[in-house]
């Protein structure tokens, strides 16, 4: 497991991986050429990898990303250390709040 801030990176298994990820599109870069994890909405800082890979995001607020880094990869964000993930398959778990009432994504 890795964690940076809010953003909690879950290696996976090559079994544990859902089929369908394989063929799923991949979310763009942003103009910076990164994959972003999390963009923090106060700050405008981004937690995101640098480097080969593809981000698979299923739908919803809550939905899980599935990040592959074939090569290995680094996730930066400009408030925390770099981190290093080994080549491979994660899952991203953005952290969440409770408020009355709700369940939230945590806002940078």
């Amino acid at each position: 497991m890795y964690r940076q801030g809010d953003v909690l990176m879950v290696s996976l298994a090559p079994d544990a991986v859902p089929a369908g990820a394989v063929d799923a599109p991949s979310e763009p870069r942003d103009a910076r050429g990164r994959l972003v994890l999390a963009l923090g909405e106060v700050t405008g800082h981004a937690h995101a990898v640098v480097g080969p890979g593809r981000l698979i995001r299923e739908a919803g607020v809550f939905g899980p990303m599935l990040l592959h880094v074939p090569d290995g990869a680094r996730v930066v964000h400009e408030e925390h250390a770099a981190i290093s993930l080994p080549k491979g398959w994660y899952r991203v778990v953005r952290q969440r709040e409770y408020v009355p009432g709700s369940v939230r994504i945590v806002a940078d």
